[in-house]
């Protein structure tokens, strides 16, 4: 896989740069530029994020680093069973318990929500940071969901994170999700309500909250090209109408 110019390694995380220093340095620098690639694509180009990832893999499959950037971009790609495969094996070489919730959500990928309930219910919960909590929150409402249980969905998001009004990063994420459960049990109001909270707290654009509110309050948006080219038709019928009058006269 070709690495652009501007990639130098130097790029990632100096934890990440840490666990590479077991490594030669000629090899450790490779795979700092393809996992600076795996970062780079992820969102925009999962799929070529992935084929970094799988290079980063050959080349140094025993660094957690690694093995946790593998399972992210499979993630990314929708390869569940991969991704919890990459992330039970990064956990294995630290110990760490940072990955619970996305395994957990992978367990929901594979169509085994009621895994990733029980995994909701884990002592290893009690370990997570704050934001590693919220995340597990949601995915636990997502396995409800999953389950058919929009009612307990609803319940399961109701947290004291939910009731502030600090703004965190999370925030929008969680009030966007439980506007979503809302509306999906027919409580459009209250559903209204949450997805405007959750308009407020997402500053960076990380939900469509403000077209799901729009849509709501039955705003519709005409997109801009189909716009222009509307009139542009409508003008090309308006010149050959007046063309064929002059022929005719």
């Amino acid at each position: 896989m070709p690495i652009p110019e501007d990639v130098t390694g130097e790029e990632i995380d100096k934890d990440v740069r840490q666990e590479l220093q077991s490594l030669p340095k000629t090899l450790a620098d490779d795979v700092a530029k393809n996992l600076v690639m795996v970062a780079r694509l992820i969102d925009e180009d999962p799929e070529g994020a992935y084929a970094y990832s799988k290079v980063a893999l050959r080349l140094a499959s025993r660094v957690a680093a690694v093995r946790e950037a593998g399972g992210f971009a499979a993630y990314a790609n929708q390869k569940y069973s991969e991704a919890l495969a990459e992330f039970r094996a990064a956990r294995r070489m630290t110990g760490n318990v940072d990955l619970w919730p996305v395994m957990a959500d992978c367990e929901r990928g594979l169509g085994r929500p009621e895994k990733a309930l029980d995994m909701a219910g884990a002592p290893e919960v009690h370990k997570l940071d704050k934001a590693g909590q919220v995340e597990m929150r949601l995915v636990a409402a997502g396995a409800r969901r999953d389950m058919g249980q929009l009612d307990a969905a609803i319940v399961t998001l109701q947290s004291p994170e939910l009731a502030s009004n600090s703004m965190q990063p999370w925030t929008a994420r969680l009030r966007y999700a439980y506007a979503d459960a809302l509306l999906a049990a027919g409580r459009e109001p209250e559903a209204r309500e949450w997805f405007a909270k959750a308009v407020e707290a997402d500053r960076d654009g990380s939900t469509d909250a403000s077209d799901r509110l729009a849509e709501l309050d039955g705003v519709e948006f005409m997109d801009a090209l189909a716009e222009d080219e509307d009139e542009a038709e409508d003008k090309d019928e308006g010149e050959g109408g007046d063309a064929a009058v002059e022929e005719k006269d």
